[in-house]
């Protein structure tokens, strides 16, 4: 036990001690209903550079606290798992620093597919719920199902038939029975999400995906 609390403190394994503290003071938190569940929730998905973010590594239609929540679980398991089978037995002195911070890279690295595998066996469930039907779920993919009228359109998530969201119609582009969208704002005065067809999403994160590639290659902010 001494042996596992030591590995547990020493860098770079005692980073994800104090997250994990953390985390765990917030979902007390959460729990006695003085913290908010959707903390890290925006109402849209421009400009939100975190959600746009777990969105990518697989994390969509789970809350953020509960996808960084499961990403720092598993990368300090990963990140103990290293320190004492390794960094532990090896008298790094000063070289305990960069081999730290290549640590924690890897662990986020290894981690993040198995923390997105466990959100997803456990999303469908949350999804009974209609705290978990807000806004969280920007950035899942649904299948429009039905026209209620010009101004609204129902679709349910992709892999789960028997959810439902509510669509709101954009003049000029109104989903169409059968469409793959994407779910990119969330309407809480109506309850509805704003949607684009899954097609121009990705070509979307493609173009910007370029444009930083190339703010990051051109320091001034202009690009050629």
């Amino acid at each position: 036990m001494q042996t596992l609390v030591s590995a547990a403190l020493q860098f770079p394994t005692i980073i994800f001690t104090f997250l994990l503290a953390l985390l765990a003071l917030y979902w007390l938190l959460v729990l006695v209903r003085l913290a908010p569940l959707e903390l890290f929730e925006r109402d849209s998905l421009r400009d939100d550079h975190m959600a746009s973010t777990l969105v990518s590594l697989g994390f969509a239609g789970v809350p953020a606290t509960l996808a960084l929540s499961m990403l720092v679980l598993f990368a300090g398991g990963i990140s103990l798992a290293i320190e004492l089978l390794a960094l532990r037995w090896l008298s790094l002195g000063m070289l305990r620093v960069p081999v730290g911070v290549l640590v924690v890279w890897a662990a986020f690295a290894i981690a993040s597919p198995i923390a997105a595998a466990v959100c997803h066996g456990i999303q469908r469930a949350l999804h009974r719920y209609p705290l978990f039907k807000r806004r969280c779920l920007l950035g899942a993919t649904v299948i429009v199902a039905e026209r209620e009228d010009e101004e609204y359109a129902t679709a349910t998530l992709v892999n789960e038939p028997n959810s439902s969201v509510k669509l709101h119609c954009k003049a000029g582009d109104c989903p169409q029975l059968g469409e793959r969208r994407v779910l990119v704002k969330y309407l809480a005065g109506e309850g509805a999400y704003r949607s684009v067809g899954e097609q121009h999403y990705m070509d979307t994160r493609v173009r910007l995906n370029k444009l930083r590639l190339q703010h990051k290659h051109h320091p001034n902010g202009y690009s050629t």
